[in-house]
């Protein structure tokens, strides 16, 4: 009878054991209302074919809210305040090589790019620090270049906030539009 409540006893222990060690199902987030996507300099370097000398030379990682009918700057976006260029993270940019950036040479790396919206004029920032939620912990101390740009003001709106680049001699500028605005910020190779 005590072998009996041994071996019962062993395999409630096992059994026990065994039902811990199995793993838990994952709670996965819910999707993000503003997904993260890249846009690359040259633009077609994704797409390019083993073999293709195209290699990139900026590349960008940004987060894409939405319009949702609101306004966006002067209001959602307040003027004058510094702004994350984006959702979530703070914007990320990989120079592949060394740019200059208003008259300023910035070395191959990763940094972050803010802005700072107002009605007729943008200040686009080049910062330091990467790996940053938002603008929350922003410091001006890290910024490697601030340039004032001009604002066009749109037609139509623009849902999504969306980068691309177009290309001019010497290099290339990043076109920023969302809602009614688009600002462009020369970078030079």
């Amino acid at each position: 009878m005590k072998n009996i409540f041994i071996i019962v006893f062993a395999l409630f222990c096992f059994s026990a054991r065994a039902q811990q060690a199995s793993p838990a199902e994952v709670k996965f987030p819910a999707p993000d209302p503003s997904p993260a996507d890249i846009v690359y300099f040259p633009l077609n370097v994704p797409k390019a074919k083993a073999g293709d000398p195209t290699k990139p030379i900026i590349k960008i990682v940004y987060s894409r809210p939405q319009k949702k009918g609101r306004d966006i700057f002067g209001v959602l976006e307040q003027y004058g305040n510094v702004w994350r260029f984006g959702a979530n993270e703070s914007t990320e940019v990989r120079f592949f090589k060394k740019v200059s950036i208003g008259g300023k040479k910035i070395k191959a790396g990763t940094y972050s790019l803010f802005a700072i919206p107002n009605k007729d004029t943008w200040t686009i920032i080049v910062n330091s620090e990467t790996d940053k939620w938002g603008a929350f912990t922003y410091n001006q101390a890290k910024d490697i270049v601030r340039v004032n740009v001009p604002v066009k003001t749109l037609t139509k709106p623009i849902e999504y906030f969306s980068l691309t680049f177009t290309e001019v001699n010497g290099g290339a500028h990043l076109v920023i539009g969302w809602d009614r605005t688009q600002v462009e910020l020369p970078i030079n190779f």
